[in-house]
């Protein structure tokens, strides 16, 4: 009597390994979305968690946690949820403070799903895919307001989805990706590839001096020039990115009335902040970060507690003016883990980064790239809390998990490949 051994399509392992698949596509599909729509991203998400989960074993997620990189953003979180047991607020608000640090948990997942799968760079190419469309639906949108005056309702000429903040920040991304992808093929000869490359940049650089220029992505742009320089050429590169820097600067201040207006108006808003008290952007940071400081001395080793922000500047909110204002944000990424975790937070936090950074010390364009990400999130942390935002949130552990998922994948075929051949 014979047995038939053809594997079912509804056994144990083909059904994880279709899951798998789903669970690499629905990741890639929410990079995809991530610069058009946060609502359809956050369902996306949730598939992706549901499609993931069921995969995991101990083993990878001990992999991924023994990794520093892996190890801190979890160890972050777990110390928010303990600071529930500290803060002097409702519940309510206590688990509201936590939710900013969920997401942090996504990158050891993400390392864990793409140190098996090949398609974690899928992720990468995808988000920067779907942001050329962005980049070529602004510029369009931007030739219809020159020749018709038609814009999107509510939002700045040539923006079609979120606002200028988020698209300078993907923009950001992509152009030094590209940048860096250009200066790789430059040293290999392949100069034709270098200069595509490095037109596309220019018109990611262009839109974000022409027509979405935040403010942050204008301070972080010449520090990324400068480890671009660094990275891919040494300190000639630095020289060379230096004087490029100054000529595009000098290029964008007189193209672009939108950048003249952007940084002339911190002046001002400043200036009109101590002079007058007055509510403007500018002012409202620099008032939020003075109270900041004091708050953290009130508390500096464990701070107040998880969730604690709104009520910490509830009750320094005096007088009329930026003065009297409340918020829940200090617009500070140091300052928002330091009020509520104090400085054992703070150092978690800065430990997290370094180990990021460490992360994509190595060759190759997904490394840039996770480098890329890492370095605009701590050089927009003194103007910005981005860990806790959705969006940036979103792009930083998704970023940093699928591109280091790649390297690891990467370390791993060669630490195997070369005792493969220590053997033999």
């Amino acid at each position: 009597m014979m047995t038939d051994t053809t594997a079912s399509p509804f056994d144990r392992t083909s059904v994880r390994a279709r899951l798998a698949v789903l669970a690499d596509w629905l990741a890639v599909g929410l990079a995809v979305a991530m610069p058009w729509s946060i609502s359809v991203s956050q369902i996306l998400t949730v598939a992706w968690l549901v499609a993931l989960i069921p995969l995991l074993d101990v083993a990878a997620l001990r992999r991924a946690l023994q990794n520093p990189a892996g190890a801190l953003p979890a160890l972050l979180w777990l110390l928010a949820l303990l600071g529930m047991l500290w803060a002097n607020v409702p519940w309510s608000e206590r688990f509201a403070g936590l939710e900013g640090f969920h997401k942090l948990l996504v990158i050891p997942l993400l390392f864990a799903q793409f140190r098996r799968s090949e398609r974690g760079s899928h992720v990468i190419y995808g988000f920067f895919v779907s942001c050329t469309a962005l980049l070529l639906a602004s510029w369009g949108l931007m030739a219809l307001w020159k020749c018709c005056s038609v814009y999107v309702p509510g939002k700045i000429p040539g923006l079609l989805v979120k606002d200028y903040i988020a698209q300078s920040s993907e923009f950001l991304i992509c152009a030094f990706g590209l940048l860096g992808y250009a200066a790789d093929r430059w040293r290999s000869g392949r100069h034709r590839l270098a200069l595509a490359a490095a037109l596309l940049a220019a018109l990611f650089l262009g839109n974000i001096f022409y027509v979405a220029p935040g403010r942050t992505a204008l301070a972080v742009m010449p520090l990324l020039l400068i480890i671009l320089g660094f990275r891919f050429f040494g300190w000639r590169g630095v020289v060379a990115a230096s004087c490029a820097g100054g000529v595009m600067a000098a290029a964008a201040w007189a193209a672009s009335p939108l950048l003249r207006e952007r940084v002339l108006s911190s002046f001002s808003d400043v200036r009109a902040y101590e002079t007058e008290n007055a509510i403007t952007s500018s002012g409202i940071r620099l008032d939020l970060w003075r109270k900041s400081l004091g708050i953290i001395a009130a508390a500096p080793a464990l701070g107040h507690g998880t969730g604690s922000i709104p009520d910490q500047f509830r009750r320094v909110a005096v007088g009329e003016g930026a003065a009297g204002m409340e918020s829940v944000n200090p617009h500070n990424q140091i300052f928002a883990v330091a009020i509520q975790l104090g400085f054992l937070g703070t150092a978690i936090l800065m430990t997290m980064w370094i180990a990021h950074l460490a992360l994509f010390r190595g060759a190759g364009l997904i490394s840039w790239i996770g480098l890329v990400i890492v370095v605009q999130n701590i050089a927009s942390a003194p103007f910005n809390s981005h860990l806790f935002d959705s969006l940036h949130g979103w792009l930083y552990v998704f970023g940093v998990g699928a591109a280091g998922g790649v390297v690891l994948r990467a370390r791993g075929a060669k630490r195997t490949a070369g005792a493969a051949n220590g053997a033999s």
